[in-house]
């Protein structure tokens, strides 16, 4: 029996393309200033649409961890180390308006109103993770959050599910990891989860489908799927 849910954040808690995309194409455009050319070849290596300011579902942007992002194109920014790029960036672009996939609050006090322990473990920064929760009004309905810069290591690896769990105090086997890639879905195996997948991210129902118990359209939908489940 399913007895808490770990949720990735961007694309599971928050539909991802509306948030990201055009926070995105605004770091990138100030990031190559009136150099077209970087401009073309930064959104090629992070596998991102200019034209639609969208996300492909391949962007390292995606799965991967902010050091993973600026290894990609640190060499196009000579004038910076990776640290300073870093800060770079976050002085260029801030946080961005993350959208909430459905009404959030109202959704997780539901969850826990019926006994279930709630965690995120996503491959942001946990201070950044924090934040955007916060933001949202959402924090504190959430036992336990976790980055990948939180000392568990980043997914697909299962490190952080671990850590999570242990501070739920719940054997994995009683958790499900929810989120929309196939990193979340490959770290949930690996820890011995449940594994629900869901479509507001940038990835389909195919891509999905192999590696999860369950594919929803979007978070709303998990209630329902554990009543029917038990």
């Amino acid at each position: 029996m399913i007895q808490g849910l770990i949720f990735d954040k961007d694309g599971t808690l928050f539909d991802f393309q509306s948030s990201w995309g055009g926070w995105f194409a605004h770091l990138l455009a100030n990031m190559a200033g009136a150099n077209a050319p970087l401009y073309a070849e930064l959104a090629r290596r992070m596998d991102f649409d200019i034209a639609t300011e969208r996300f492909n579902p391949g962007s390292i942007f995606i799965a991967g961890t902010s050091e993973d992002m600026v290894a990609a194109i640190i060499d196009l920014m000579p004038s910076h180390t990776p640290q300073t790029l870093r800060q770079h960036m976050r002085a260029i672009a801030g946080e961005p308006a993350q959208v909430p996939a459905i009404p959030l609050a109202p959704y997780l006090e539901a969850l826990r109103a019926n006994g279930l322990r709630l965690g995120v473990a996503t491959n942001d920064g946990e201070s950044s993770a924090r934040a955007q929760l916060q933001t949202a009004g959402v924090l504190d309905h959430f036992h336990a959050v976790a980055g990948y810069d939180s000392g568990f290591g980043a997914k697909p690896a299962p490190g952080m599910l671990f850590g999570v769990a242990s501070a739920l105090g719940l054997p994995a086997s009683a958790l499900a990891m929810v989120g929309d890639s196939a990193h979340d879905m490959h770290s949930g195996k690996a820890a011995g989860m449940h594994r629900i997948a869901v479509l507001t991210g940038t990835a389909s129902y195919d891509d999905l489908a192999p590696h999860a118990d369950i594919v929803l359209n979007h978070i709303g939908e998990i209630p329902d799927y554990l009543a029917k489940a038990t």
